[in-house]
């Protein structure tokens, strides 16, 4: 099958201008770096972070050079106390919060009949337990009111804030040697519908996308090239999908375009099946 080309990079158009977002697992490649990157063009204010420092610190540069308003901090959101921090900086940095993405995850191919304990709590502890930690923690900060001196009634529509998790199309879809992650991506689907209806009250949206195959560097060095080529070919277009593109909706979940929607987990995939 012939793949159809990736589209047009679409420009940005404001649609979260005076917006301040927390943005996990965002050093340069794939999802987190993409949506970093959106946020700013769409006129947003950008916290982004990562657990590898140096990388970060090297995206957070790189995108220093073109845009204002961006800044890092280094987060393991294994780590409670580093988790807190995030967002306290957010804050203190930026004067407001009101978007988060969660999209700290790890993956990676084992059978389950050989799959040590420890390679499923890795996976679940960074991808699960993550997400679990960083949505508590945005919250708090949004039921709080800690949206700066303007609060959840200020100058920008009265938003209680905005939380989008990254999940995978996985958690709908079996794929052998992926029982940890499949598992995990599946509690944050759970995840996301169970904080939504809390949420609510306070006037916050939570929302998840769920990703088939979005290309970076790194995938490409824990997936085989037969893999690869096995899931691309799965994708109704022919192609993986450019991080971008994935982005792209992350985008529509923040903005008022999505004022509506709360506890879906909206697909980003032409899988078949």
């Amino acid at each position: 099958m012939t793949g159809v080309e990736s589209p047009a990079y679409v420009p940005g158009h404001g649609l979260l201008k005076g917006r301040t977002a927390v943005v996990t697992a965002a050093a340069g490649a794939g999802i987190g770096g993409a949506t970093a990157r959106r946020f700013l063009e769409e006129g947003a204010r950008v916290l982004i972070s990562d657990a590898h420092a140096r990388r970060l610190k090297e995206y957070e540069a790189e995108l220093a050079a073109e845009f204002e308003g961006v800044s890092a901090l280094a987060c393991d959101v294994t780590e409670e106390g580093q988790v807190q921090a995030l967002f306290d900086a957010a804050v203190r940095q930026h004067g407001r919060l009101d978007i988060v993405v969660n999209n700290a995850g790890l993956g990676g191919t084992s059978d389950l009949v050989d799959m040590s304990d420890e390679q499923w709590s890795k996976v679940l502890d960074v991808t699960l337990n993550g997400t679990f930690r960083c949505t508590r923690a945005a919250l708090r900060a949004f039921r709080e009111g800690r949206q700066g001196d303007e609060g959840r009634h200020g100058d920008e529509g009265g938003r209680g804030g905005v939380i989008v998790n990254n999940a995978s199309v996985v958690g709908w879809r079996a794929q052998a040697g992926q029982a940890h992650y499949a598992a995990a991506k599946a509690g944050v689907m759970a995840l996301t519908r169970c904080a939504a209806l809390e949420a609510a009250a306070f006037g916050v949206r939570v929302n998840a996308v769920s990703p088939s195959l979005a290309m970076h560097p790194h995938l490409v060095k824990v997936t085989t090239p037969e893999l690869l080529e096995e899931l691309t070919a799965r994708e109704a277009f022919g192609r993986y999908a450019e991080p971008w593109e994935v982005a792209n909706v992350i985008v529509f979940l923040a903005s008022d375009y999505s004022s509506y929607m709360t506890g879906e987990a909206v697909s980003v995939s032409s899988q078949r099946a």
